[in-house]
């Protein structure tokens, strides 16, 4: 049963650290309410450290993972495969957020998967059009499209001013991932 009035749909973008954080950190604090998240991460095959710390909290956050990003890095387009996965991901989302169980449903990385051809903005227009009045909707990923930006409620831009990676460190455990 839903605890929210009004729930709004906000956007994590921009090229800096940080978008998937504040999101799954906006899931913790809910779940201190007693709020009920649910979260879909596109792109994201690999064994984060979020997965293993909101075991913990399970009670209140149920988190998924629909396709990894390997074609990113062989710079080929997605295979059918990972389409499949995306949209099944997609329609997981969109179940969970009509079903009436969760206050928050997180689309994590699904703004850059347009970018990336395994969604169509069109779908994620959808999904915002379709959300209930109850229900907050948090997207994120680079490379916002102005037309989710302007469905949205509230668009934090993280932008990079600096970053360790342009002195060559590379992704540390329990920091980047």
């Amino acid at each position: 049963m839903n605890k929210l009035n009004q729930g709004f749909v906000q956007i994590y973008t921009g090229n800096g650290k940080g978008k998937s954080t504040a999101a799954i950190g906006q899931a913790v604090r809910a779940a201190g309410f007693g709020l009920k998240t649910y979260i879909a991460q596109f792109m994201k095959e690999y064994p984060y450290n979020e997965l293993i710390s909101l075991k913990h909290l399970t009670q209140w956050i149920k988190i998924e993972q629909f396709g990894g990003d390997d074609f990113v890095y062989k710079k080929e387009l997605p295979a059918r495969e990972e389409l499949d996965k995306a949209e099944q991901g997609l329609q997981n989302a969109k179940e969970k957020m009509l079903n009436g169980e969760y206050d928050i449903i997180i689309l994590d990385e699904a703004i850059v998967a347009i970018y990336f051809k395994l969604i169509e903005t069109n779908d994620l227009i959808e999904i915002i059009k379709a959300k209930p009045k109850n229900v907050e909707l948090i997207l994120t990923g680079r490379y916002c499209p102005e037309e989710l930006i302007d469905l949205a409620d509230l668009v934090t831009e993280m932008k990079e001013v600096k970053h360790y990676y342009q002195k060559g460190v590379t992704s540390r455990r329990g920091i980047e991932s």
